[in-house]
């Protein structure tokens, strides 16, 4: 039997590379774009003096790097390559991805919970987005009429405002403490990062200047994922509620997570 499994140098040909993405992506672009001459060319797309032009870098320095042969590529240098070959958001984090480096000038954009607002008010039962600061976006009318002091009237937004700040809060979790202090460790988790943001900041300052149940379990360090599970409200007019729930991130935004509870039987 022949085997058709690559090996030695086809095998490397498939596996990720920085050299092999920056060609492809030099290759794609038009010289005409960039006022280049395209005359006559034995390759499609930008010569590599051009694209080390556009990048701001030496001839040399961007033939080693697309050639594979150094390493010690600086974030300057990445920064310069993705803005001069014009990478997208996708191919810039690929970029310093390849390169084993952070994008430190990469900035979340806004997030847009309009692609999940049809899904969301398609859900049957309770539905509901959050952000990054875990402000609700968008909740379906199950939803707020389960959480009636939170998503059905106007008001607080912020999840974690509303079940330390709100005095009806313990009464509708029946696990209360057990819930809150689980919270602030998912949050804690979610939030990795984040301590030059000034709206986790001021989110945090205000949560514990008004709750010493938040400050302990701040102060505990612990983190834990934002897992499904057993959730039990008791809602003022419906008595005991029990549901199942599930929290997805969604792949246009990972920064959202959309929480589905389901009602146990």
């Amino acid at each position: 039997m022949t085997s058709h499994a690559p090996r030695g140098d086809s095998r490397r040909a498939l596996e990720p590379s920085l050299g092999a993405f920056l060609r492809a992506q030099r290759e794609r672009l038009r010289p005409e774009s960039f006022q280049f001459p395209r005359g006559r060319r034995r390759a499609p797309g930008l010569r590599r003096e051009e694209a080390a032009q556009l990048c701001g870098i030496s001839v040399t320095w961007y033939t080693w790097i697309e050639q594979g042969r150094t390493k010690a590529i600086s974030h300057e240098t990445l920064h310069a390559i993705a803005d001069g070959l014009r990478l997208s958001r996708a191919e810039r984090a690929y970029l310093f991805e390849l390169s084993g480096r952070t994008d430190a000038l990469a900035r979340p954009e806004p997030p847009d919970p309009r692609p999940l607002l049809a899904l969301v008010r398609a859900v049957r039962t309770p539905a509901y987005v959050i952000d990054r600061h875990w402000d609700a976006l968008a909740w379906n009318r199950p939803a707020a009429q389960l959480f009636m002091d939170w998503l059905g009237r106007r008001g607080e937004r912020n999840l974690l405002r509303y079940v330390f700040l709100d005095a009806r809060a313990p009464q509708f979790i029946p696990e209360w403490p057990e819930r809150a202090e689980r919270l602030v460790a998912e949050y804690r988790a979610d939030t990795a990062g984040r301590e030059d943001d000034p709206v986790h900041l001021e989110l945090v300052r205000t949560l514990a200047q008004a709750s010493p149940v938040f400050t302990a379990a701040w102060r505990s360090q612990q983190v834990l994922a934002r897992e499904g599970g057993v959730r039990n409200f008791q809602h003022p007019r419906r008595g005991r509620c029990q549901y199942e729930q599930y929290t997805l991130r969604p792949a246009l935004d990972p920064a959202l997570k959309l929480t589905v509870l389901v009602p146990r039987p």
